[in-house]
């Protein structure tokens, strides 16, 4: 009964995960829109920018809500291939690599044919054209480098804290394990009810830097950071799908799955 209960907890995952996917490529196709149409309309893009935040604190919402029944499934989400999987932090991306794609966006020369892939609209229409990233002042870049040291302080106490969690279920008498003490079903549960509440926080910090970002930056800028961020995604899961196949249908669910902060 509890198996059955957790397959079901599982595929309500894996549809909220689905369903999050799909928007992002509607979020792609309107940032493209966007910015092809942005001259002299930016609130427009302001607008879109304010919904897209929006819409990933609806998705971390509820993530945080199925949590709460199985919180396991989303370390080693079985909708992801391998290779996702071993990029994880937390149960999704590190906050810390939002500003790492800024410095990538707006950087040297070497990473120009990177930027320029990720924000290819269409053949005809390069985003670049009108400076965006680039165009970062000293005073945007000073606020990005002090908004990313909080971020990386605030990662490493969740690791940090992630690891005691770890270490309390490894201290676990080995007899009590082998033997199924009822104790050891209860460290368990303990162990997960705080690993849940570890996800929560960490999507959280995810939000909450995609926020400050979006603050700190144009709305132009910020549809272009948004629209890089997405097809990087997009792109990663793509990819670790098909290598997943390639390498003999290891990661089936990945493989049936039509790709998140």
């Amino acid at each position: 009964m509890e198996s059955s209960s957790s397959y079901g907890v599982e595929k309500l995952q894996e549809r909220c995960y689905k369903e999050w996917m799909g928007l992002q490529t509607k979020h792609i196709d309107d940032l493209k829109e966007a910015l092809m149409c942005q001259q002299n309309n930016d609130h427009k893009l302001e607008d879109l920018v304010g919904k897209i935040v929006n819409d990933f604190k609806t998705y971390a919402g509820k993530r945080s809500e199925l949590s709460r029944r199985c919180c396991a499934n989303y370390f080693a989400p079985s909708w992801n291939s391998p290779i996702e999987n071993s990029m994880l932090w937390m149960g999704g991306c590190r906050p810390s690599s939002f500003i790492r794609l800024i410095y990538v966006l707006c950087g040297s020369q070497a990473e120009t044919q990177l930027s320029q892939y990720l924000l290819k609209v269409d053949e005809n229409f390069d985003v670049n054209h009108g400076g965006f990233m680039s165009d970062l002042t000293a005073t945007q870049l000073g606020k990005i480098n002090e908004l990313h040291m909080k971020v990386i302080k605030k990662e490493d106490k969740i690791t940090k804290t992630s690891a005691n969690f770890q270490e309390d279920v490894a201290d676990m008498p080995i007899a009590d394990v082998v033997l199924g003490d009822a104790a050891v079903d209860d460290a368990l549960d303990k162990h997960e009810e705080g690993m849940a509440v570890l996800l929560a926080e960490a999507d959280k910090l995810r939000f909450e830097t995609l926020r400050k970002i979006v603050e700190v930056v144009t709305p132009v800028q910020a549809a272009e950071f948004l629209l890089a961020g997405k097809r990087l995604q997009l792109s990663l899961h793509e990819r670790g799908r098909v290598r997943a196949h390639v390498c003999g249908g290891v990661g089936d669910g990945a493989g049936k799955s039509d790709r998140t902060t």
